[in-house]
């Protein structure tokens, strides 16, 4: 029974539910990294070791993409993401009972593979509950979510460690992801159809069924295309056939392309999640409260950043995806090349590090939006996996390599290896085709 007769907006309550949950989720992948100095004191380690401290939870994370979004196709959302919540809550509450070295690389696996499933269950969901104008402005808040969580840790995890030890941060952030699952379970069914809170011309919106059929010559979308006939041709804009079986996404090398793109991306993420703080504490000498408030910086950056990319690719590029993917990984070579000569004024190094989360975010939420262009929503979250996949392998292995170059080398050589993984993404990036807004449009399966 639908409990909203006329004109229901459920998805926009959703939304915000995605928000709240993948904060809690990004706040408890980040706070290993405000927290690395004090472990490694504890535990002695080198930076090679944290670095792999750091990189377990996202090889865990990557080994569950795509058993996950097998599992989702076969299953829906609903079971299967709220059970990967609570888990990822126990889990993070066993890291801060770790004694040794081993307890604590053994819960960060668990952590990863207990919070994997999460993002191909949220773009899943983005993609069955919101019409193709609104997937771009709505993955671009998921992935704000993921950049808002490193905002929040920073400051609240220097107020516990004032007040009280390593051990509690983790305690704190296992809390609210139990309550937030028994909230999705309640509320999002893995299809608008099966929702009470949805209206009928809720659903048909979703479905892209209202209004009349406009004739392919005076489609806006093929209008618009004559305005950006030069940047189509840049980004190599063609027909594609749209994926309807899990055997053709490993065939397919835009998604292989992509998750390339995606490997290098997250690859850079991740050192900056996992090091910036031991940056700013060890290599600039700042205190724990200038830390705290200039590691949250590029995150604040990284909101903003999502957020403007996301509306631009959905409204002023009409839903093309790859120009700000590439203006994003350009952008980032050369914010990478500024910073290895960063000064160590908080005053000058804090707007480099925002503007830096901007323009590298820019283009980050598309990855997640760009398959969806380019399969059905069944075959959908087998191809968020295998994108996801590659990320978080890149995401896992940059900030070991980082470690590395720490131990041997200096914080100029970690810079250099993420304006290299940028200039690779960019190189990848030329390699994909961008799918015709009209094909996209007038799928009934998308």
């Amino acid at each position: 029974m639908t409990i909203f007769k006329k004109n229901s907006k459920f998805r926009w309550v959703i939304t915000t539910l995605i928000f709240l949950i993948y904060t809690i989720a990004a706040a408890d992948r980040a706070n290993i990294g405000v927290v690395l100095p004090f472990i490694r004191n504890d535990f002695h380690m080198s930076n090679t070791e944290a670095g792999a401290l750091a990189s377990l939870f996202l090889f865990a994370y990557a080994l569950a993409q795509i058993p996950s979004g097998f599992l989702y196709s076969k299953f829906g959302v609903r079971k299967i993401f709220s059970l990967s919540m609570i888990l990822t809550s126990i889990a993070t509450g066993l890291i801060g009972v770790s004694s040794s070295i081993f307890a604590l690389k053994f819960s960060r696996f668990i952590l990863g593979l207990a919070e994997g499933p999460l993002p191909i269950g949220i773009t899943s969901t983005i993609n069955r509950w919101f019409p193709t104008r609104e997937k771009g402005i709505v993955t671009a808040i998921f992935l704000s979510a993921a950049k808002f969580g490193p905002v929040l840790v920073p400051p609240v995890c220097a107020l516990i460690l004032y007040h009280y030890s390593w051990h509690y941060v983790f305690f704190f952030f296992a809390i609210p992801g139990i309550f937030l699952s028994v909230l999705w379970y309640l509320f999002v069914p893995d299809t608008p159809q099966e929702s009470p809170f949805c209206s009928e011309s809720e659903i048909a919106l979703i479905e892209e069924k209202t209004g009349p059929v406009i004739p392919k010559s005076n489609q806006p979308g093929l209008v618009k295309a004559n305005g950006f006939a030069r940047l189509d041709r840049f980004i190599r804009v063609s027909d594609v056939t749209i994926i309807s079986s899990s055997k053709d996404v490993f065939r397919s090398w835009n998604i292989i392309g992509s998750m390339l793109g995606y490997f290098f991306m997250m690859g850079i993420v991740n050192v900056l999640l996992a090091w910036i703080p031991t940056y700013l504490m060890n290599e600039k000498g700042f205190s724990i409260a200038t830390m705290g408030m200039l590691a949250s910086t590029p995150w604040i950056g990284a909101i903003i950043g999502n957020m403007i990319g996301g509306w631009c690719s959905d409204r002023i590029l009409d839903k093309r995806r790859k120009p700000l993917m590439m203006l994003s990984a350009m952008a980032t070579i050369i914010m990478m090349s500024i910073l290895i000569n960063s000064p160590d004024n908080p005053m000058i190094l804090g707007p480099l590090l925002f503007l830096t989360g901007i323009l590298f975010n820019l283009g980050f939420s598309a990855y997640m939006v760009y398959p969806m262009a380019l399969t059905t929503k069944e075959v959908f979250p087998v191809a968020g996996a295998v994108i996801n996949t590659g990320g978080q392998l890149g995401g896992a292995l940059f900030p070991l390599i980082a470690g590395y170059l720490l131990d041997h080398y200096t914080w100029g050589h970690v810079f250099g290896l993420m304006a290299l993984g940028s200039s690779l993404c960019l190189l990848v990036l030329f390699t994909i085709a961008e799918p015709l807004a009209e094909k996209s449009i007038n799928n009934k399966e998308l």
